[in-house]
């Protein structure tokens, strides 16, 4: 098991090894492995980008991404144009469900309102939106709303677990409550910890994932 230090300078390490990604700004600091990411980067999608880092290195149990977007002034835009660009970007993603989401666009930070079917619409609207110019940082607060509930939701989400190599079916259990989803047990890293919810948001009629994984390498 890694200690606190050998993680620390691994994810130090994987962030300068982004060449996208400018972590000359960026402080790390682990403590029984949670990782929290200070200081500043350039751009909202820096600052994903960095959490991410942090998420692949194993033996990570937790980020907290503390990170401030310092926009430099010349990417910095009007709200009013950051609205359009992201209205216009979810709709040419989501033809059908862009009509049920509302952006507000405050300070450059954008808000997403508004319901959908699925956690898939959800994702992709929030992920639409991350990488447009300006934008310092983005709250999704789109609800779930499906129309039918699946009857074997539960065997749906194994049967994915099982088609999925980065998941460890036989460490995760699964428990269902109508459209709601527990998952348990352990994974060897935090991006299969990730991997895992993902595709358990995936299923038909899922409205809500409680992720009680443990990462245990």
């Amino acid at each position: 098991m890694k200690s606190d230090g050998e993680i620390e300078r691994y994810v130090k390490e994987e962030l300068q090894w982004n060449p996208d990604l400018d972590a000359t700004n960026i402080a790390v600091s682990v403590k029984q492995g949670v990782v929290t990411l200070a200081g500043f980067v350039k751009s909202y999608t820096h600052k994903l980008e960095a959490e991410a880092a942090a998420k692949r290195i194993a033996g990570v149990a937790g980020v907290a991404n503390d990170l401030e977007v310092r926009m430099p002034s010349v990417d910095e835009r009007p709200d009013p144009d950051i609205a359009r660009d992201a209205v216009s970007t979810i709709k040419s993603q989501l033809p059908i469900s862009s009509e049920h989401i509302k952006v507000v666009v405050k300070s450059g930070w954008v808000s997403l309102e508004g319901q959908v079917e699925w956690q898939y619409q959800k994702h992709t609207a929030e992920n639409a939106v991350r990488r447009i110019k300006g934008v310092k940082g983005v709250s999704n607060f789109i609800v779930l709303k499906p129309r039918a509930q699946p009857a074997e939701i539960k065997n749906k989400i194994m049967d994915a677990f099982k088609r999925n190599a980065e998941v460890d079916a036989n460490r995760i259990q699964i428990e269902a409550n109508g459209s709601e989803v527990i998952l348990k047990g352990t994974v060897r890293s935090w991006f299969e910890r990730e991997e895992a919810e993902r595709v358990a948001w995936s299923a038909p009629g899922v409205t809500k994932v409680e992720d009680r994984i443990v990462v245990s390498p």
